[in-house]
């Protein structure tokens, strides 16, 4: 019996197989350079084309926003994928670039690094936090445990983190949210395209994917299909824009009057394949075809950036213990009071969060430790004489 198979087959972050080069520069952040003539598996190398490979470099007009992208890498996972400045301590990338998908070892988040610009500029900074344990606070994630089997989570695919420098010196790409049937005309105008990297494009430089098509229905999958295969299709992007491996977390680009905005992050590959099957058993698999790539919509993260930018994180273990009582005073963490971050935390934060009509973020900040009546001793111990201080959210 022939059997058919949906998923997010190939997602664009590339596996290094190789060792990579490493040396230390000037400054705080070691240069990296992946080793000259490196190969990666097939596997590892995911690329989608649609009829031609359009993949050209990026055209003059669009120089300034080459200043705002780059990669965003792990040494020690090996993987790398693209990122882009929304703000100048904060970047968004694909989630799984950062968290891997549901199964997947978590990697450290100490051993991230973004370069941007990195064929040119490298300049480069690690998460924030990542010197005292503290890097999961400084991000915002759709999900911890990414399924790419149905119902597919690319639209929860999305991850922003702060950075423990401001890196994006040059700027950063304005973040807009678009109803999906305004992409679809957009596209069809000629207005929506993709700059990124992609392991197989010349030497780690940026490669522009000419305008692209959007689509909610396509040959070998209608919508009725997309809705079954994925959670929240609506904040789904299917677009043909070329693309290879180590360009998942890029932008996809709207050619707006007023320059080039994100109205979404490409994340992966939907593919359909055939499997033989014999007593309920998978015998043979046959080749994927490949229908679209996908990308989230920004609505799916716009209204959390805002918060990230603004968030003053706590960062002692006694604020962290303190909140943490705070919330078990309220029954909504059981949790050890011994000031450590974890899921159970961020758990319990994002609840409060929604029971008081907030957006939930799961974000441990003095604005919400103080929110909570706490906060007033740590603070005091660090005024000044003489000056009231004023904390910020």
């Amino acid at each position: 019996m022939v059997r058919t198979s949906v998923g997010i087959g190939r997602i664009h972050a590339t596996l290094i197989a190789a060792a990579l080069a490493a040396t230390v520069v000037a400054g705080p952040a070691p240069a990296w350079q992946p080793a000259p003539g490196q190969r990666a598996t097939a596997a590892a190398l995911p690329i989608a084309v649609f009829g031609s490979d359009e993949r050209v470099p990026v055209p003059a007009k669009y120089k300034d926003v080459q200043e705002k992208i780059g990669l965003f890498f792990n040494l020690r996972r090996r993987t790398v994928c693209t990122a882009f400045c929304v703000a100048p301590d904060v970047i968004a990338t694909a989630g799984h670039c950062l968290l891997g998908t549901a199964g997947e070892r978590p990697a450290r988040f100490a051993d991230f690094w973004f370069a941007r610009h990195f064929d040119v500029a490298r300049e480069q900074s690690r998460i924030a936090g990542h010197a005292n344990g503290t890097a999961a606070q400084h991000m915002l994630v759709g999900s911890t445990s990414l399924s790419v089997r149905p119902p597919i989570d690319a639209t929860k695919d999305w991850a922003l983190v702060r950075l423990a420098r401001p890196a994006c010196s040059k700027g950063v790409l304005p973040v807009r949210i678009l109803p999906i049937e305004q992409i679809l005309s957009e596209a069809v105008a000629q207005h929506v395209f993709q700059i990124a990297y992609h392991r197989d494009y010349m030497h780690w430089k940026l490669a522009y994917s000419r305008p692209c098509g959007v689509a909610k229905s396509f040959e070998g999958a209608g919508w009725k299909q997309i809705e079954r295969d994925f959670a929240e299709p609506e904040a789904l992007i299917l677009h043909t824009c070329d693309t290879g491996g180590a360009s998942s977390g890029s932008p996809m680009l709207l050619d707006a009057p007023d320059g080039p905005e994100v109205i979404g992050i490409n994340v992966g590959t939907y593919e359909q394949s055939k499997v033989l099957m014999q007593d309920g058993q998978v015998k043979k698999r046959l080749k994927a075809d490949t229908i679209a790539n996908t990308a989230v919509a920004s609505a799916a993260f716009a209204g959390r950036l805002e918060a990230l930018r603004q968030a003053n994180i706590l960062a002692t273990s006694a604020q962290l213990r303190e909140l943490q009582g705070l919330l078990r005073q309220r029954q909504l963490y059981s949790g050890p009071l011994d000031g450590n971050y974890g899921a159970a935390l961020k758990t319990s934060i994002e609840a409060y969060e929604k029971a008081e009509g907030m957006n939930p973020t799961g974000l441990a900040t003095l604005a919400l430790l103080q929110r909570l009546g706490g906060g007033t001793t740590v603070e005091r111990t660090k005024e000044p004489k003489g000056k009231a201080r004023r904390g910020r959210t």
